[in-house]
């Protein structure tokens, strides 16, 4: 029965049909086709196959690729995310640049308020820079805290030699320490974009911005150390935050009235007193 059944269907494939286009007013023949049921199933076939492979050709080796959600360029893509990045950036620094010129407008017009986050740095020869007693005791109490524990391992209280700094930035030193000339710090000079990291575990007392340094942040060590970072581009973290030793914490810059180049200014400050950090640590 099966046998039978496909002897027909056989037949059937084979047998030729003629497809014919009359015209309509003289019967004229003008086009006629002819064909089998199975020629007519291999003719759709070829054509599908032949149009899936221009479509494909079409897709794979064409811009239209782009239009498709997944294809588009990847470098377009890296370039479309970069100046996103660049634009925030930007939009970040219209908005210091505006809340500069305003403070000059104050400045000018005689409306200024007292600024109560005032750096360390440039402290006259003639002040006392060591801590009063309950300066040395309100220090104690908070570095024994749980939350702000900044001891690193030197508990001995012999000074600073024992502790291991972390290298802010690697480059060439421009200005080294100068306590006459009131430079109490070294000058670091690398390249733009460079990570400036913490010299050792602590956390951030301060974090802002300042007319002659720029931005600037302060970090607060065990053992009444104190690391500044100065003129940086951007800043990474802010007042209150715990970081590692090598952590970044800002971005190299050239910002602030006192800068003239793209560097770091970086200082070391010991029971109040500036100490050269060449001592200590290998730019």
């Amino acid at each position: 029965m099966d046998e039978k059944k496909k002897k027909k269907l056989s037949e059937r494939l084979k047998q030729k049909y003629r497809l014919v286009i009359l015209n309509d007013s003289s019967f004229e023949e003008k086009f006629s086709l002819r064909l089998s049921p199975g020629g007519l199933l291999i003719l759709v076939g070829a054509v599908t196959i032949v149009m899936s492979f221009l479509v494909v050709s079409l897709v794979a080796f064409t811009p239209v690729k782009e239009y498709i959600p997944g294809y588009g360029d990847f470098s377009n893509q890296k370039e479309l995310v970069r100046l996103s990045i660049k634009a925030d950036s930007l939009e970040y620094m219209m908005k210091a640049k505006d809340w500069y010129v305003q403070n000059i407008n104050d400045v000018l017009s005689g409306n200024i308020k007292a600024d109560t986050n005032m750096p360390i740095g440039k402290a006259p020869k003639e002040v006392n820079l060591k801590p009063s007693k309950n300066d040395s005791l309100l220090r104690k109490e908070i570095e024994s805290q749980d939350k702000f524990s900044l001891t690193l391992g030197n508990k001995n209280g012999g000074g600073i030699g024992g502790y291991f700094f972390f290298s802010p930035v690697k480059g060439m030193v421009t200005q080294s320490f100068n306590m006459a000339a009131a430079h109490y710090g070294v000058d670091v000079a690398a390249k733009e974009n460079e990570f400036i990291k913490a010299s050792l575990d602590g956390t951030v007392v301060f974090a802002g911005w300042t007319a002659s340094d720029g931005y600037v942040i302060q970090l607060q060590h065990g053992n009444n150390l104190m690391s500044v970072y100065k003129h940086n581009s951007d800043l990474t973290k802010r007042v209150g935050d715990h970081v590692k030793a090598g952590e970044p914490i800002a971005i190299i810059g050239n910002t602030g009235e006192s800068s003239t180049s793209t560097h770091l200014h970086f200082e070391l400050w010991y029971n109040g007193t500036p100490v050269n950090p060449q001592d200590y640590v290998l730019f």
